[in-house]
């Protein structure tokens, strides 16, 4: 009687099979790792385009204008330049957080769905589309974490000799809204991406940005836009609660200052909101653009 044997495996070509769980982190990391491998090996780009935009805010408002007398921050002299600087900083933060979103998760997106097709790389990962879309999230909110930490070191030291910021930190607010705010901003960076193409990029800046940057509160406290009337109705400061960056910026000053700022409890639900919906979006439009 023969008996036949069973094939065997050799033991050095036997692999363990890893869950799709455990795959799909390591699958996560290893994107992430590379955004930040890509990102220190582009330091020339990435240093300019963050220290730029914070630093000409600060030296023009806080330096030049009073030492050429400019009026900026109201009438009560170096008083009154003091408490601009100060209203000017936290905005500046939010401001910086921004457009790190916008640039660090929009712009490289457009140009992966456009002539480089880098996202079809991406998408052949093992894990599910929609964490490749995080991933772009979690690597922009990154950026955006270090673009607000840069403001500090800029504003103490590019200031007039009569010019006097006076921070009054409240930890609690600052340490819970940086995350939320960087992330609210690399997820609308994320649905920005999705929506425009590298034809329509200078409508972005021009329609979108602009609007958002100077209607945001970077330059001036929500509460004064009270006085901006037709009739009894304050116009203005209603038509801004449709900007993302005013709820970020009131967010900081409350963080930062003790100046009159909006209620938290108007900022954070109002953030936690816009985030979902933006990465909700966001993830729907990146699945939507990857799959056909």
């Amino acid at each position: 009687m023969t008996t036949t044997a069973e094939p065997t495996t050799h033991p050095a070509l036997e692999r363990p099979v890893r869950p799709a769980g455990v795959a799909g982190r390591a699958a996560f990391g290893a994107l992430l790792l590379r955004d930040m491998h890509v990102l220190r090996k582009n330091l020339k780009e990435f240093l300019p385009r963050t220290l730029l935009q914070p630093f000409l805010l600060v030296f023009v408002f806080l330096y030049v204008f009073p030492a050429i007398g400019q009026g900026v921050g109201g009438s009560g002299g170096s008083a009154g330049l003091s408490e601009f600087a100060t209203i000017l900083v936290a905005g500046v933060v939010g401001l910086a957080i921004m457009f790190q979103g916008i640039q660090a998760v929009a712009m490289p997106m457009v140009q992966e769905f456009g002539y480089t097709k880098e996202i079809e790389d991406r998408v052949l990962a093992p894990l599910p589309v929609s964490l490749v879309a995080v991933g772009k999230v979690v690597s922009g909110a990154l950026q955006g974490l270090f673009a607000a930490l840069l403001v500090f070191p800029i504003a103490a030291v590019v200031h007039a000799n009569d010019v006097h910021v006076h921070l009054s930190v409240h930890w609690l607010v600052l340490l819970t809204l940086i995350p939320l705010a960087c992330i609210t901003c690399a997820s609308m960076g994320l649905m920005f991406g999705t929506f425009f193409d590298p034809r329509t990029v200078p409508m972005l800046f021009g329609v979108v940005v602009l609007p958002m940057t100077f209607l945001g509160g970077t330059y001036y406290p929500w509460t004064r836009l009270a006085a901006v009337k037709i009739g009894p109705f304050s116009w203005l400061q209603t038509l801004v609660l449709v900007n993302p960056l005013i709820y970020i910026t009131e967010g900081f000053r409350a963080a930062l200052t003790t100046a009159p700022h909006m209620h938290l409890y108007v900022v954070y639900p109002v953030l936690l909101g816009l985030a979902s919906f933006f990465l909700w979006r966001g993830i729907a439009g990146f699945k939507k653009r990857v799959l056909t």
